[in-house]
């Protein structure tokens, strides 16, 4: 081969590996970016992840008539479909109604305490995810779901970031501790390890947390735990599913059941680090009992076809609210009505 070959043949070699360390080093680029982006979501999770309470919880030497309201968000079912011809006609469900019952209960949390409790100052607002934000597939309900599970986390993820927005601007401090529900969960039976984690609920909240990453109004505590302590001046709230609860299909409902478990929490807590209150969702029934130390959420969704086939009572959707004093503790709880039958079309 004549020089003027070998030096053609060179010249192509050489081409070729500098397509291919061009090629290389623009891959090894992307990955670092894209690394650098899971390490800055990690840094936002683990920071999410039992932060403590904001300081204006729990002030040294609170002011007199001033109060917190606080409100729980759960059981709201996302993307799971009511028939109205399923349940007598007493309730309808999807995701144009839950979209609209949502921003209704934003709207009517910020309306009672504009227009109800007028003449106190507002410290702020502790918004409480309760778990069961989507209906998963449990049992047979991904038969009418919406959508899947990670599609509805898409949806909703924006949807409730919302609805928190439109909260902060009225109340200017939110606080949002979430515990996961037991509909959220990636495996047919429940678990004991890593049983927040392996849970859309726990993924929901991670997903608010980095929304509000630089907002200073709003702090989202993610648990690791099922429960989570939320101090409120004096007042020490414990938030939990609710499906820790054995029973209730008595004649004596659910208090006997749950009662024993209010019981079983207070001793597997260490003397000095206990609650004064229960709040809880998963029933569907709305409790509001602050002076024997509990209060069970109702739900966004409404009474459905398994309530129907279990003769459980129709209650309306419906979500807790009440309002925490530095003298007085809980002292007034209200119902937020979420429902608007004409509206939603049903």
């Amino acid at each position: 081969m004549s020089l003027r070959g070998k030096a053609a043949d060179a010249a192509s070699e050489l081409d070729k590996v500098t397509r291919d360390r061009n090629e290389w080093k623009a891959q090894a680029e992307r990955r670092a970016a894209e690394l650098d982006d899971l390490r800055q979501l990690v840094e936002i999770h683990e920071a999410a992840v039992g932060i403590q309470p904001p300081r204006w919880l729990t002030p040294a030497r609170p002011k007199r008539h001033r109060a917190t309201v606080c409100t729980i968000l759960s059981d709201t079912h996302f993307d799971e479909v009511v028939r109205p011809e399923e349940v007598r006609h007493l309730n309808a469900y999807s995701r144009t109604i839950a979209e609209m019952r949502l921003r209704r209960w934003a709207e009517q949390v910020i309306r009672v305490s504009r227009d109800y409790l007028a003449g106190v100052d507002f410290d702020g607002l502790v918004v409480m995810l309760g778990g069961d934000i989507f209906s998963g597939s449990l049992h047979d309900l991904a038969e009418t779901n919406e959508d899947t599970g990670f599609g509805s986390l898409l949806h909703w993820s924006g949807q409730l970031c919302a609805a928190l927005e439109l909260l902060a601007e009225e109340f200017g401090k939110v606080y949002v501790p979430v515990v996961v529900g037991n509909h959220g969960r990636m495996t047919r039976k429940p678990r004991t390890k890593l049983r927040a984690r392996d849970n859309l609920d726990w993924l929901l909240g991670h997903y608010v947390a980095t929304h509000f990453a630089g907002d200073k109004r709003v702090v989202v505590s993610v648990e690791e735990d099922t429960d989570a302590l939320v101090p409120v001046y004096s007042t020490t709230h414990l938030l939990t599913h609710g499906d820790q609860v054995g029973g209730g299909g008595g004649i004596g409902g659910i208090w006997p059941p749950i009662m024993r478990m209010v019981a079983r929490k207070q001793q597997s807590y260490p003397a000095g680090s206990g609650f004064d209150l229960v709040v809880m969702g998963h029933w569907h029934q709305l409790i509001a009992a602050p002076s024997q130390g509990l209060i069970v959420n109702g739900s966004l969704k409404g009474w459905d076809e398994y309530a129907k086939v279990s003769n459980f009572r129709p209650e309306p959707p419906q979500q807790a609210m009440w309002l925490v004093t530095p003298e007085r503790g809980v002292t007034i709880t209200a119902p937020v009505f979420v429902a608007d039958r004409k509206a939603e079309g049903w």
